[in-house]
């Protein structure tokens, strides 16, 4: 199954993302937040992130979510951090980080490739509310 990571500026933010996402999710699905610093101070940490790549991975690959840009960059020093058979198995995906969120959990609970959790998670952006 692929896992998840949520990766926010706010601790809060991530475990709250999370919260709500493990209500629609498998049991076996892991769903891993990595936001905040390590002291518990906004920001993103590369190494927290790339424990939670880890902790994630189930062999079917990881989809990192992520709240703004500067988080990209702390995702992608993570990825960079791994061990070079990760590199083709985690993604980001370029979506909302709550709509990018559950929609990826539900894809992934149903089986989905890690192609097909990116490109439903993605599918987000276009979401209307309204």
């Amino acid at each position: 199954m692929v896992g998840i990571v949520i990766v926010s500026h706010s601790k809060k933010l991530a475990e709250g993302i999370k919260e709500l996402t493990q209500q629609m999710a498998d049991r076996q699905l892991r769903i891993i937040a990595a936001g905040g610093m390590e002291e518990g101070t906004l920001g993103t940490d590369s190494i927290k992130i790339s424990k939670a790549i880890l902790e994630a991975d189930t062999g079917d690959g990881v989809v990192v979510l992520v709240d703004l840009g500067s988080g990209i960059l702390s995702a992608e020093t993570a990825i960079e951090l791994l061990d070079e058979e990760y590199f083709n198995t985690v993604k980001i995906a370029d979506a909302p980080i709550v709509e990018g969120a559950v929609i990826a959990v539900i894809q992934a609970s149903l089986g989905g490739t890690l192609a097909e959790v990116i490109h439903a998670a993605e599918e987000a952006r276009g979401m209307q509310k309204l």
